[in-house]
């Protein structure tokens, strides 16, 4: 692990020594950016964001960085603050509160596993308590579907790789692959209710005991709150009256099923009181609300198992998790889950288990208010199934996806969710088999995907992606992508792309070695030519293109984008392009303004040959494109291809 901070921390010992100096005035951001720039975007969410490096420390800055493999690029921000034992970072509470998460790293054990280290938290004069954070959830390895062992091999040494630029397996001499081979999933997060109410003005200390175990201690951010007392439901199937432990100590799923079947009977509601309660297997729900006293107070919990032989679905494992019927069963109808909190056990990928948050199929049903860690989904959903709403829920630290519509679901919204720290897409729509149709992701935050992209449609018809906030994707995708991938179905009728707010995006794509856009188009599986309208988007601080249109090197010849229109869009910082066309295709512009620009404004390569007639895509300008980015010889389709110009790194974002 020495080894790989290396490469990953960077700062100088005489910062990592210096005494603080006072508190500095609190600085409140989303997704690290000064609110003003993203209002009426993203989740309205109950706590206020402080990033640790515009806090006080004694500690050593990280970042800021974008390569992937480091812990500044999984940083919020890309920057984060470095602690040694001994050392300490203080927040100035911007607001009254009584509960706090902290976001952190810490090393992983030599051989994999993670260790579990202090931390105290102190506010003003009195005591500090100590969190116990943990690496247990973090550190994966290799390649997909990613290893815990930081000492393997290649997982896949026939496969091409970046490193080498070769496939292993057949190069000889053989190359000598560094390990760890590509660390990354390195951050956690965890909640402390602090037992009373702070005053705006105190001053809250993250401090790493002198003694700690820990080398090194990174944290990213804190993100503090006013919590509401607990909610009691009076007249409900309280799940203590069956039999459940709220301790934890007791295995309370067999109490859970009996409340169920009671509350289905008499027409009641089940109730969660306030505590912790061991599930380790799917709970079965169908016709019932269930609700917690809040996803502070009430926390199911449990283990992940593993199956004596592989389930119908290929599961080798069960764990805690509320799932409807399967849709080969008729699925599940009027479900209402709201209130709690689920806390998984899952530390590896493993695509065929079912250790999902939330599962299974539910029509004419909700989910809201639910705190999701650990899982590998937090909610996967396998239609066909229509009229969900997913609303008000956190996401955080899921091995695979935040949420996945994932096979006929229909007519359903997920609005006003936080995710962060997923391992894969943060919210997708993947229409595999059975297309998706008539669905809305509205008003989101998704923050620092580990891989894949922040808001991923697959395929699928009149779909709606609005007024979404997605910041700090790291690697092999982007913020938002439109992806005639995965054996999807293919786009039809329309698809809106609006009001949405992108922050250090278009990242670099190391199997093409290029890089991507804050919102990219993928023509892999078949040509995409739906009605794609992206109207009043803001691309900020891309870290090389805002806008891509790509397809595979042996499909270009056969398949194209078109029917692409952007309109009232701006773009505020582009490391690279404006517009990278890497296929067949065509699209439209009009008032898309665009500012600090580091190379051409259009990357056109079309389907490269390059003919005598020009570019295989073409642009058609529609008026009032500011900037000077999409100037009149670029059209309708000059070949202008440079996939690797020099990157220019843009300044902040600011008011347009």
């Amino acid at each position: 692990m020495a080894a790989v901070m290396a490469v990953t921390v960077t700062g100088g010992a005489g910062a990592a020594r210096a005494e603080a100096a006072p508190p500095a005035p609190p600085v409140v951001t989303r997704a690290a950016l000064d609110p003003s720039l993203v209002a009426g975007r993203g989740a309205d969410v109950g706590f206020l964001e402080q990033e640790a490096e515009q806090a006080t420390t004694n500690g050593t800055l990280i970042g800021p960085g974008r390569t992937a493999y480091t812990l500044a690029s999984e940083a919020s921000g890309r920057r984060a603050v470095s602690l040694a034992p001994g050392q300490f970072v203080e927040f100035t509470l911007p607001a009254a509160t009584n509960a706090i998460t902290v976001r952190y790293s810490i090393p992983d054990a030599p051989t994999g596993g993670g260790i579990t280290a202090p931390l105290d938290v102190s506010v003003g004069r009195r005591p500090a308590r100590t969190m116990t954070l943990t690496s247990q959830y973090a550190w994966l390895y290799n390649q997909y579907p990613f290893s815990n062992d930081p000492t393997a091999g290649l997982l896949h040494p026939d496969w091409w790789i970046t490193e080498c630029s070769c496939v292993p397996a057949a190069t000889t001499p053989t190359p000598t692959i560094t390990r760890p081979f590509r660390p990354h999933h390195f951050y956690d997060e965890q909640r402390m209710l602090l037992g009373r109410t702070y005053p705006a003005g105190s001053v809250l200390r993250l401090a790493v005991p002198a003694g700690s175990v820990a080398p090194w201690t990174v944290i990213d951010l804190l993100d503090s709150e006013l919590v509401a007392p607990p909610r009691v439901v009076p007249v409900a199937a309280n799940v203590l009256a069956f039999g459940a432990d709220p301790t934890g100590r007791r295995d309370s799923a067999g109490a859970l099923d009996r409340a169920i079947a009671f509350a289905r009977r008499t027409k009641l509601k089940v109730y969660l009181p306030p505590g912790t309660y061991q599930v380790n297997r799917h709970i079965i729900v169908d016709d019932v609300t269930i609700e917690g006293a809040g996803n502070w107070y009430t926390i199911v919990k449990g283990r992940e198992v593993a199956l004596d032989t592989p389930a119908p679905d290929g599961s080798v494992h069960t764990g805690v998790g509320f799932y409807g019927r399967p849709a080969s069963a008729g699925g599940s109808r009027n479900v209402h889950l709201s209130g709690f909190a689920i806390e998984g056990d899952v530390r590896e990928r493993i695509d065929t288990d079912q250790v999902n948050g939330v599962g299974g199929a539910l029509s004419h049903s909700s989910v809201d208010g639910l705190y999701l860690h650990h899982t590998k989904v937090g909610l996967w959903f396998d239609g066909p199934m229509t009229d969900l709403r997913v609303t008000n829920n956190v996401i955080v630290d899921q091995i695979a996806d935040g949420l996945n519509f994932h096979t006929g679901v229909t007519n359903s919204v997920v609005r006003n969710n936080f995710v962060r720290n997923s391992g894969d897409d943060g919210l997708a729509m993947w229409s595999e088999k059975t297309g998706n149709a008539g669905n809305i992701i509205d008003r989101n935050t998704v923050q620092s995907p580990v891989l894949a992209n922040g808001i991923a449609v697959y395929g699928g018809t009149d779909n709606t992606v609005s007024r979404n906030l997605v910041a700090d994707p790291v690697r092999e995708g982007s913020a938002i992508q439109v992806g005639s991938r995965f054996g999807a179905e293919p786009f039809t009728g329309h698809l809106w792309i609006t009001e949405n707010t992108t922050a250090r995006a278009g990242t670099y794509e190391l199997n093409w070695n290029i890089g991507l856009g804050a919102i990219w188009f993928y023509a892999l599986d078949r040509s995409i030519d739906a009605d794609i309208q992206v109207v009043g988007d803001h691309y900020l601080d891309n870290t090389y293109n805002a806008i891509m249109l790509v397809s595979d090197w042996p499909v270009k010849d056969r398949y194209s984008i078109t029917n692409v229109h952007f309109r009232d869009v701006r773009v505020d910082g582009a490391g690279t392009s404006v517009v990278s066309a890497r296929t067949a295709g065509s699209a439209s512009f009009a008032n898309v303004d665009a500012r600090n620009v580091g190379a051409v404004g259009v990357n056109n390569c079309g389907s490269f040959h390059f003919t005598p007639a020009g570019s295989e895509f073409s642009l058609t300008d529609l008026g009032g494109n500011d900037g000077g980015w999409l100037a009149p010889w670029l059209l309708p389709n000059t070949i202008t291809c440079d996939d690797r110009p020099p990157v220019v790194a843009p300044p902040p974002p600011s008011s347009w």
